[in-house]
C-alpha cells in the first residue's frame, strides 16, 4: 500500500457525507415550513411596524408578540422554529430591536420635520 499523505480518500467523510444528506433531505420540508413561519412573521413586522389601522396594528402585534415569547410548548413557535434553524432567538430578537429603534427614530424625525417645497409654485400666466 503506497502512502498518500493528505490526499488520500477518507472513506469516512463520503459515508459521513450520504447520512447527512439524507438526515437534511428528510427535514428540509419542516425547515422550509419553519423558515416560511419564521419569514412571513419578520414580513408582517418590518411592514406594519408603523401601520395606523387597525388590521396592520393586529398584525404587527401578533408577530412582535410571537418573536417575543419565550415558549417552546408549540412546535412552531418562535423558540423552537429558531432552535430548528441554528438561529439564536435572543441575538436575532436584539437585532429586531435595534432595527425597530432605528426605523422609528427615522419616522420620528421626518414626521417632525416640515415639508420642504422643492419647486417654485406654478404661476398663472398672464
Amino acid at each position: 500500500m503506497t502512502d498518500r499523505g493528505l490526499f488520500e480518500p477518507d472513506v469516512l467523510i463520503a459515508d459521513q457525507f450520504v447520512a447527512a444528506r439524507r438526515r437534511r433531505a428528510a427535514l428540509s420540508s419542516e425547515k422550509r415550513l419553519m423558515l416560511a413561519v419564521l419569514e412571513n412573521a419578520l414580513d408582517y413586522y418590518r411592514k406594519y411596524i408603523v401601520a395606523t389601522d387597525r388590521i396592520g396594528r393586529s398584525l404587527y402585534t401578533e408577530a412582535a408578540e410571537w418573536i417575543a415569547s419565550t415558549s417552546n410548548e408549540d412546535i412552531f413557535s418562535f423558540e423552537n422554529i429558531s432552535e430548528t434553524l441554528d438561529i439564536n432567538p435572543g441575538y436575532f430578537r436584539r437585532g429586531v430591536a435595534m432595527w425597530r429603534q432605528q426605523l422609528l427614530d427615522t419616522h420620528s424625525r421626518s414626521a417632525a420635520t416640515p415639508a420642504v417645497q422643492t419647486r417654485e409654485p406654478v404661476r398663472a400666466a398672464s
